[in-house]
């Protein structure tokens, strides 16, 4: 990983171990002091070693210390030029005027959706896509927030002809996963990647040979570990809007990216499928006056 280290950094934090934690919260405190430090003046101001130092870099995909300073200070870099900053982190009070709840949000989605395509893996993406391509059946999981998540990519993915099936009971999604097999494809959506419904239907989709795809915020989470392919996503709470509600926005994104890499694969059918079915509707759209 390169890029997007920020995202991940605040989105895994609280399950980091103390010692890699505290050198976590020193680089959130001021990611472009930090990227201009030394591997030991960081540690010192961890109060951690040079050694906790570059495993919380391995922890996150860096060789070292010095892949670590060159990410965050490219991070931080295009954040200061685009403007990303203003307004992350700041609450919503209930007094507060609509217009600065709104800079708020916005602000705070912006940055989700440019740390989510900064740390997005586009060899996985480019995996999940052909195989959803050559799949007979796709299955999608998710519960609450991630089931309607689920629901958005099925409806997408049938619209240009591609067999999806989304399932948010449990019931329905272990019998849907137990009758998938080799080359079919099941996709498990969890913001902290610990939903049991979702790593049951997964790991029985896994047992009959279908790919399995973790979509989570958390790439050490249970579900990521069972699954073949992981997508990560990213998080940033805000006021009214914590943990995986926060995250819905990030995994449609990458869901997103996902069947759009499909469409690329399938550009004549896809065009046909349209054409197709903007004919079917037509009929049903009010003419305009």
């Amino acid at each position: 990983m390169t890029s997007g280290a920020l995202g991940r950094v605040e989105t895994e934090l609280p399950g980091l171990p103390e010692a890699l934690r505290r050198v976590g919260e020193v680089i959130l405190g001021d990611p472009a002091e930090a990227a201009r430090s030394t591997i030991i003046a960081l540690a010192e101001r961890a109060g951690s070693s040079p050694a906790t130092v570059t495993r919380f870099c391995r922890a996150f995909g860096f060789s070292g210390y010095a892949e670590l300073r060159v990410a965050l200070a490219t991070e931080t870099g295009r954040a200061a030029q685009a403007g990303w900053g203003a307004g992350v982190g700041h609450e919503i009070g209930p007094d507060d005027p609509l217009d600065a709840a709104i800079e708020v949000m916005a602000a705070a989605d912006t940055r989700l959706i440019q740390d989510t395509a900064a740390q997005l893996d586009l060899d996985v993406v480019a995996r999940v896509a052909d195989a959803i391509v050559a799949a007979p059946r796709v299955l999608l999981v998710g519960v609450s927030t991630s089931g309607n998540v689920a629901t958005m990519l099925e409806g997408r993915l049938r619209r240009i002809g591609i067999p999806g099936w989304s399932a948010g009971d449990a019931h329905v999604a272990l019998s849907e996963a137990a009758l998938l097999g080799k080359g079919d494809v099941a996709i498990g959506i969890s913001h902290r990647g610990r939903t049991r419904e979702v790593m049951e239907s997964l790991a029985e989709a896994g047992s009959h040979g279908a790919l399995t795809v973790a979509v989570t915020s958390f790439a050490r989470s249970p579900l990521a570990e069972l699954a073949d392919l992981v997508l990560t996503t990213a998080s940033r709470e805000t006021t009214f809007r914590l943990g995986g509600l926060a995250a819905v926005h990030s995994q449609l994104f990458v869901l997103d990216a996902v069947y759009v890499a499909v469409a690329q694969r399938t550009y004549e059918r896809t065009n046909e499928a349209f054409e197709r079915t903007i004919s079917a509707v037509e009929s049903h759209r009010v003419e305009r006056g």
